[in-house]
């Protein structure tokens, strides 16, 4: 392509600039906008300034692209309603045997979720785990997150839906998914190990003080306490009344005034007795009465509470009911969930559409929850659709500058990579392009020059000059902070997540990624046939 006239390069120039400024540096001081923004604003510049028509700019959006990418954004919110991460949480500490344990759990673990369900996912959803697994330990967070990133970034090479860059080279390059896995899966395994070994190197010391012992987690049951009456019912006892025999006055008294006296005496006695008699029959029948009356209440009493209980054991058995079929219900959503996944699996590697494939099982999804879906799709990030549209639109129009072609005719004779020398060059110019201008606009600036180069030696060659340039450009994330979305990601969430804050600074991140990202990728240029 020829280099277009002077004016339109340096217009040209200038809203790549900006584009590039606000994506590696969203937060800048005159101009803190964002990312988003900034693609939207170079896009915008590249229309203005006459590098695009609006037709041009329109036709530069990569609907596959965005397709593919809003339906794994789909199934991945999905998975984590179905506790998919969670899982993968509860995984890393089980029976863990101590630090460097843990440091291989979590670079395997991270690795294998971000080649299914993207590396930023991955990222976003694990960082807290790892923090609190740390905490718990009485273990120093930098190598942990550290793990994480960088596990992240290596993991996603080996499958098209690993990250961005993987689906724009799956795209172009229509590579089946399966040979894009079989071509990468090696030096993804290869380089998580060797990625393990470099953090525990590097971190051995540190990783080896004693940890204080934990006391194992006590249950607190509180005891029962049963209060129970027992009830006595006091009981009368009946005196006996002695039988009265009245004396016969069989014989006349002489004297009137004795007959009077004793008549007097007698009658008195007779009103006691019978006074006391009468008094004792009444308060028997008054108590036999109550104790009737008592017995009468408490029967009902203890019919209503037994039938209060009744009531209560049928409410009870009814909510049993209800929890087992709520949580049945709940595990066979999630099996469909898991189901629905592993079939969008199946179908890329047989080779089917793979934005077609996403979009119908995240639409599956939809359907089996069978409820309102916005909840869910509110939390795509809508945000990184719309980077990709202007991102798109940027770096076609900076290619029609002809400043790419230019840089790109000057380096193809010493990046041929039918030779070592030329793979070494290649690799190295990917790793500082992934660096100074992100990976995926690399991928769109680079990708089909490179390809078309190594198209000429042979078709193996080109499959091979794709292959290389996923994995250079997605391993070049681990160069530093700044050269993954995923490194800023777990940086922000570790710097954010409440009473476990940490901050992973550029420098700290820079000592370990330099020599892991040049010897992982070292090994990704001797496995990758």
């Amino acid at each position: 392509m020829a280099m277009d006239h002077t004016v339109k390069v340096i217009l040209g120039s200038i809203a790549f600039a900006t584009f590039w400024l606000l994506a590696v540096f969203p937060a800048i001081p005159f101009l803190p906008v964002g990312r988003t923004a900034g693609s939207l604003l170079g896009a915008m510049l590249m229309v203005v300034f006459r590098v695009l028509t609006p037709d041009q700019a329109y036709a530069a959006i990569d609907l596959p692209i965005l397709g593919l990418l809003f339906g794994t954004m789909v199934v991945s919110v999905y998975l984590e309603r179905a506790d998919m991460f969670k899982y993968l949480g509860k995984v890393l500490s089980w029976r863990s045997k101590g630090a460097k344990d843990l440091i291989c759990r979590v670079c395997l673990i991270s690795a294998i979720s971000s080649a299914f369900f993207t590396n930023d996912t991955s990222c976003v959803v694990l960082t807290e785990f790892v923090l609190k697994i740390a905490r718990q330990h009485n273990l120093p967070p930098r190598p942990f997150l550290l793990a994480l990133a960088s596990s992240a970034n290596i993991g996603s090479s080996a499958t098209p839906i690993g990250n961005p860059q993987n689906l724009v080279i799956a795209v172009q390059s229509k590579i089946p998914f399966g040979e894009f896995v079989v071509g990468i899966l090696p030096a993804m395994l290869v380089g998580v190990v060797v990625n393990a070994l470099i953090i525990l190197i590097l971190y051995w010391k540190l990783l080896s003080v004693q940890k204080d012992e934990e006391d194992p987690s006590s249950e607190i049951v509180a005891d029962e306490v049963v209060l129970s009456h027992r009830f006595s019912p006091a009981r009368l006892s009946h005196t006996q009344i002695p039988s009265l025999n009245s004396p016969e006055w069989e014989s006349r008294l002489d004297s009137m005034n004795a007959n009077v006296e004793t008549q007097r005496s007698v009658s008195s006695k007779e009103n006691e007795i019978h006074r006391s008699h009468s008094a004792l029959t009444e308060s028997a029948r008054i108590s036999d009465a109550s104790s009737q009356k008592r017995e009468e209440g408490f029967s009902s009493k203890s019919l209503n509470s037994m039938d209060k209980q009744k009531e209560s054991v049928s409410l009870q058995s009814s909510e049993e009911k209800e929890h087992w079929s709520t949580k049945w219900r709940r595990i066979a959503w999630k099996c469909c969930v898991y189901l629905v996944t592993i079939g969008m699996l199946v179908a890329l590697l047989m080779g089917l559409n793979m934005s077609w494939t996403a979009v119908t099982a995240a639409l599956a999804l939809v359907v089996l929850d069978f409820k309102d879906a916005q909840p869910c799709l509110e939390k795509v990030s809508y945000s990184l659709l719309v980077f990709f549209c202007g991102m798109f639109m940027t770096v076609d129009g900076f290619n029609k500058t002809g400043l790419p072609s230019a840089f790109w005719d000057f380096m193809e004779p010493h990046a041929q990579i039918d030779r070592v020398s030329g793979i070494v060059v290649l690799a190295l110019v990917i790793l500082y392009l992934s660096n100074l201008a992100s990976n995926v606009p690399t991928v769109l600036l680079l990708g089909a020059r490179v390809a078309a180069s190594a198209a000429a030696i042979s078709p193996t060659e080109e499959k091979r000059a794709w292959l290389l340039l996923a994995w250079i450009s997605t391993v070049a994330g681990n160069l530093s902070l700044l050269g993954s979305a995923a490194n800023l990601i777990v940086c922000e969430q570790a710097r954010r997540t409440p009473q476990l804050s940490y901050n992973l600074s550029f420098w700290n991140h820079l000592k370990f990624g330099v020599p892991s990202t040049l010897i992982v990728t070292a090994i990704g240029l001797v496995l990758i046939k």
